[in-house]
């Protein structure tokens, strides 16, 4: 055996205590520069880049799962030699950053407006410096093995430069305008929303009837916002609706205002729909806004930013709409306009995501992007194979965003973000765009808004490379190789990027788009606060490292499926690491030495069955991750870890280590350090704390961190040794059963005879069947009182085991007869409700289904136990 330094000098503690060794592991990467790859490096790149956190954000369990899942990839493609860059950076995350200091100087007494743009925006830069990005130290403590020295943030100068330069090169190439058009608008915020900052909620609310105009020519129209008929334009009515053919083109008087409006056709309405008439509000309602376009219909603003009724020449100005949409209500049934009410009526209303009140639709001078051309682009990237979506089934999704994509409202009414690049002119009749540099004419103003956090986001995977100029990062790491996203994001976030990258660099952003599903608690159930289910994983790696809550992580991940955890899982996790852990010191403390040569004659059948398995968990591996499968990889490693090495090679080679031959024995150690090396490399991407301190334990080596990825030449596998370690494990499997059978404790130790092994071809594995079922030698006086045939490959095996004093026959009859009340109970209980015709009617299929279950295993219990009663002695 040759010698290895790793096993003489290294020792492993008697268990795996992760709190003690992960910060120190984990600082000790970076500072080597493990994971920051030089554009110089002649290796083929794999590059990620992170999907920015919030700069208000936490690590939360979502993060903690989408994180896992990237730092998996760019560690194995870092081991496959690749320059592998995993990007970090956080976003400036306009709303978020506003509305928690603004609720700072609500407290002090003051407000964002009392303090003015300038000294507002010092003050979160202030916030930033001392509160923000807090998620990125949590990040060390998942173990995210990202580039700290690429670190970006979306409001730095160059990501700043390249906002600048994106919104100049659209609005010069006419695809950034500025028009008046509906949006989402927060009252609270005085500011749009995006889609994406918008939550529907099912509420109850009234839907009120009323009647417009007097006699034969008045309608009835319904609304849940009687407010909004203040800035009615129009009343609409299909145009094949016979009931009102004869008013279309007629008006009729608006009540409360002296205003007359017209009845217009128009194919939208649903003539099934209450009364099939329908009141238009053009400034308010995204639907009557196209309603409004189509006729030409004046579009009345009648509420200001704050969401207070305003300019109608009513007595309702300044009332705010809450307030007006009851007063309103109430004018309306003085007058005997209000024909029906019903209540409570549920509907659902877009309440804004952060400060919680209902958003209202409002017609407001806002500034676009004309998406038409860029989103066409994104779907033929796809259509075309350019871009791969995984899984496949996703696509749809992609596609009914990208082709049905309305042009998208850039600009915000906040002051924290990047500051829209136009200027106008004194009197405001002109406009220019200037790009970073640039500077506006003496006097001329800059625009009051900022844009989108979307904008500037989307630019990420080119922008944290150094675009717009030409870099080293930008040449090699561009495009990026994979997208590792959550399916919520495909239009808020994937489809922005795919837009830009493909108009500022040509050619898509990634190469792939990895969608993954939503964490969700032990039970299928979305986490809440409400529902008091959230999970802190911070809390969850103090308990159990780091390891083991990425491995629960990769064990749920199926591509575009949510995943299901609990903290029983991740503690399962870590007792696998504890298996784990166990077993190579096992085997470092027998010698196993990944260096030395393996003697291809002096291999047993185990030593054989498990290089081939071993080989086989490689290719597996390997096709999973290409597919993305990552709780295939998981459940690979874990059951050739657990099943395979630990609980039978292990014990097989304990046979060789102790059986006297040292060039066997020697073998067999080479056999083991080759196999834990191996398995070591390949779960070191999922645990990587644990493989790092096991591996440089056994190996000696410098980092796992750099280590080769496992690779294998294709060999045959040897099918006689695989037969005969599967006919032993069926053996052993079958031996122990009986032994619970005849009550013997696992421990205990009986004289057995077995028979029919050599026809099996397994003769030299007995010692083997001795030790790991407990059975002694038959010595003189042996009498077989309990019998057990093993069919395997080609041949019958026998046990005969000699029970005479091994068993208490009245404790063991008396546990029998108790075990079989208890079966025979359980399957007359199941027995009556499946001959229930009320419960077969009613309960759920699935819950049948476990019924019927139930009695199949009460059956095969009862059966078993009534044999083991009769084979008892006297």
């Amino acid at each position: 055996m040759s010698e290895n330094p790793a096993t003489e000098h290294s020792t492993l503690p008697s268990t795996w205590q992760p709190g003690e060794v992960e910060a120190e592991l984990y600082e000790r990467w970076v500072e080597r520069g493990y994971f920051s790859p030089s554009a110089d490096s002649p290796a083929e790149p794999f590059t990620i880049v992170i999907p920015p956190p919030n700069v208000t954000g936490n690590l939360h369990i979502g993060h903690a799962f989408e994180h896992t899942l990237m730092d998996v990839l760019t560690r194995r493609e870092r081991m496959r030699g690749k320059a592998a860059l995993w990007l970090p950076g956080m976003d400036h995350a306009s709303i978020a950053v506003h509305a928690l200091v603004e609720r700072q100087l609500i407290e002090e007494g003051t407000s964002r407006r009392e303090l003015g743009r300038e000294r507002f925006v010092e003050r979160v830069w202030e916030w930033k410096r001392n509160y923000g990005g807090q998620i990125l130290a949590q990040m060390r403590r998942l173990g995210d093995g990202v580039d700290w020295s690429r670190e970006r943030f979306t409001m730095d100068d160059g990501l700043s430069d390249a906002v600048a330069t994106m919104f100049k090169r659209l609005h010069d190439d006419g695809l950034i305008y500025r028009a008046e058009r509906m949006v989402n608008w927060s009252p609270v915020l005085r500011s749009v929303l995006s889609d994406a900052e918008v939550d529907h909620k099912e509420v109850e609310g009234e839907l009120v009837s009323m009647r417009y105009g007097d006699g034969e020519n008045s309608v009835v129209v319904a609304t849940t916002r009687v407010e909004t008929m203040l800035g009615d334009t129009a009343v609409a009515v299909h145009p094949d609706d016979e009931r009102y053919a004869h008013l279309v083109g007629t008006e009729v008087e608006l009540p409360l205002t002296g205003r007359r409006i017209p009845i217009v056709a128009d194919s939208h309405v649903d003539p099934e729909f209450g009364t099939g008439a329908v009141k238009v509000t053009p400034a308010h309602d995204p639907n009557d806004f196209e309603i409004g376009r189509r006729h030409d219909l004046p579009m009345r603003t009648i509420m200001d930013e704050t969401g207070h009724i305003d300019g109608t020449g009513t007595e309702f100005d300044g009332m705010d709409r809450f307030e007006a949409r009851v007063a309103v209500r109430e004018k309306l049934r003085e007058q005997d306009r209000i024909v029906a009410e019903k209540r409570p009526y549920v509907h659902s209303v877009g309440h804004s995501e952060r400060s919680k009140e209902p958003i209202e639709p409002r017609l407001s001078l806002q500034w676009f992007v004309k998406v038409g051309p860029l989103a066409k682009a994104a779907g033929d990237a796809v259509r075309s194979g350019q871009v791969v979506i995984n899984p496949p089934e996703m696509e749809k999704r992609y596609f009914d965003w990208v082709d049905n994509m309305h042009d998208w409202c850039i600009s915000r009414q906040l002051w924290w973000g990047h500051r829209i690049p136009v200027w106008y002119s004194p009197d405001g009749s002109e406009q220019v765009c200037l790009g970073p540099g640039e500077q506006p004419p003496q006097g001329w103003v800059q625009d009051e808004d900022v844009l989108d956090t979307w904008f500037s986001s989307g630019l990420w995977p080119f922008s944290t490379l150094g675009w717009p100029q030409d870099t080293p990062d930008l040449r090699k790491f561009y495009p990026t190789s994979v997208l590792v996203t959550g399916y919520d994001l495909v239009f808020f976030w994937v489809i922005r990027m795919m837009m830009f990258g493909i108009y500022a660099m040509e050619q898509p952003p990634f190469r792939t788009i990895a969608f993954h599903g939503m964490v969700r608690d032990g039970n299928g159930k979305k986490m809440s606060k409400s529902a008091g289910n959230v999970v802190d994983p911070l809390a969850w790696i103090d308990e159990y490292g780091a390891d083991a809550l990425r491995f629960t992580y990769l064990r749920g991940a199926n591509p575009g499926v949510d995943v299901p955890i609990s903290e029983e899982w991740v503690a399962a996790s870590r007792n696998f690491g504890t298996k784990l852990w166990n077993a190579t010191r096992f085997a470092m403390l027998n010698g196993a030495d990944p260096q030395a040569e393996i003697d291809t004659a002096l291999l047993t059948d185990a030593d054989r069955w498990i290089l081939d398995a071993c080989r086989e968990l490689v290719a597996s591996v390997d096709a999973n991750y290409a597919e993305y499968e990552f709780a295939k990889v998981s459940d690979a490693l874990y059951r050739f870890a657990w099943d395979e090495f630990c609980d039978w090679y292990v014990e097989l080679a304990k046979v060789s280590l102790n059986s006297g031959d040292e060039a066997l024995a020697a073998n067999t150690r080479a056999v083991l350090g080759s196999v834990l090396d191996t398995l070591l490399r390949l779960l070191h991407p999922v645990m990587p704390f644990l493989t790092e301190t096991l591996w440089t334990a056994l190996t000696g080596g410098e980092s796992l961190v750099i280590a080769d990825w496992p690779t294998v030449r294709e060999q045959p596998v040897d099918q006689r040794a695989r037969t005969r370690i599967e006919d032993f494990k069926k053996l052993v499997t079958e031996i122990r059963r009986f032994r619970s059978d005849q009550g013997l404790k696992p421990g205990q130790r009986v004289a057995a005879r077995l028979s029919g092994l050599d026809s099996a071809g397994i003769e030299g594995l007995l010692p083997a069947v001795r030790t790991l079922v407990r059975l002694n030698e038959p010595g003189d006086g042996f009498s077989a009182s309990a019998a057990l045939e093993v069919g395997l490959t080609g041949a019958v095996a026998g046990v005969e085991l000699d029970l005479s004093g091994a068993v208490d026959v009245a404790a063991e009859r008396k546990r029998l007869e108790k075990d079989l009340s208890v079966a025979e109970k359980e399957h007359k209980g199941c027995e009556a409700k499946l001959g229930n015709e009320k419960f077969l009617a009613n309960a759920p299929e699935d819950v049948v289904a476990k019924v019927r279950t139930r009695l199949e295993a009460a059956a095969a219990d009862i059966e078993r136990i009534t044999a083991r009663l009769q084979n008892l002695p006297g």
